[in-house]
């Protein structure tokens, strides 16, 4: 294996207690967001936040339908999402209702800005 070294002349000692200072000070927004980002890692995970930010709600038998999945494999995904914070649940009767929550909804936003834009143009 090589030996990989940095060497430079000066450190700019003000730029990385800065940069060190912004780190730790979103130490707990880098935890928050890698959270999100790893559950949105996931093809069927991504889809399934997509889906439920373009329609505000929806429950397992629908996003089993809209994916063409078992509601089995379906539950599984909405149960890590759950499980790690990105969704939010309400019960009606017998069914539950999926959304997503506080702002995984923003934090996605680019992601989804982009699978609509590509939508939109691969309709022209």
């Amino acid at each position: 294996m090589n030996n990989i070294s940095c060497i430079r002349q000066q450190a700019d000692a003000e730029q990385i207690g800065r940069c060190r200072e912004s780190v730790e000070e979103l130490g707990s927004t880098f935890a928050h967001l890698s959270n999100g980002l790893a559950m949105a890692g996931n093809q069927v995970r991504l889809k399934i936040l997509y889906l439920l930010h373009g329609e505000g709600r929806l429950c397992v038998c629908d996003l089993s339908d809209i994916l063409g999945m078992t509601v089995p494999a379906v539950s599984q995904h909405l149960r890590k999402l759950k499980d790690r914070g990105l969704l939010e649940s309400e019960r009606r009767a017998q069914t539950i209702f999926y959304s997503l929550a506080g702002e995984y909804g923003q934090l996605f936003m680019p992601f989804f800005e982009i699978l609509d834009e590509r939508k939109t143009t691969k309709a022209l």
